[in-house]
């Protein structure tokens, strides 16, 4: 961990910045964390273990989340309310369940749409 420190921004991988990131927003406490694309450039693993962090955090610390992302399976796992936006405009907003299960509008019918696409299955009619 003390050799992590001294290194510079390029030194570290995708996930150790981001994890280090994180670290830092807890460390302060903040009442609010802003995580924009917090698993995008990341593999698999790496994206597993910061959507586990950003879990628990949530769970102990409760601070508030914006989440930024176009990852339906990120959105999926942490989110609670999602306001989907096109042009800079949210075009759509509600509960992640309803959602996922009826979106009305064309952006989101196509986010979930791809999402699902990734699991062989389709968004019902």
């Amino acid at each position: 961990a003390a050799r992590v420190l001294k290194l510079y921004p390029f030194e570290m991988s995708g996930g150790m910045l981001q994890r280090m990131m994180i670290a830092m927003a807890v460390l302060c406490e903040s009442p609010f964390i802003i995580a924009d694309e917090p698993t995008t450039d990341l593999d698999v693993v790496a994206q597993a273990r910061i959507l586990d962090l950003l879990e628990s955090i949530m769970q102990k610390q409760a601070p508030g989340m914006l989440l930024v992302t176009h990852d339906m399976g990120v959105v999926a796992r942490l989110a609670d309310d999602v306001a989907v936006m096109s042009d800079g405009k949210i075009v759509e907003q509600g509960d992640v369940e309803t959602l996922f299960n009826a979106p009305k509008h064309t952006v989101t019918r196509s986010l979930v749409s791809a999402h699902l696409a990734l699991y062989g299955m389709e968004l019902a009619s």
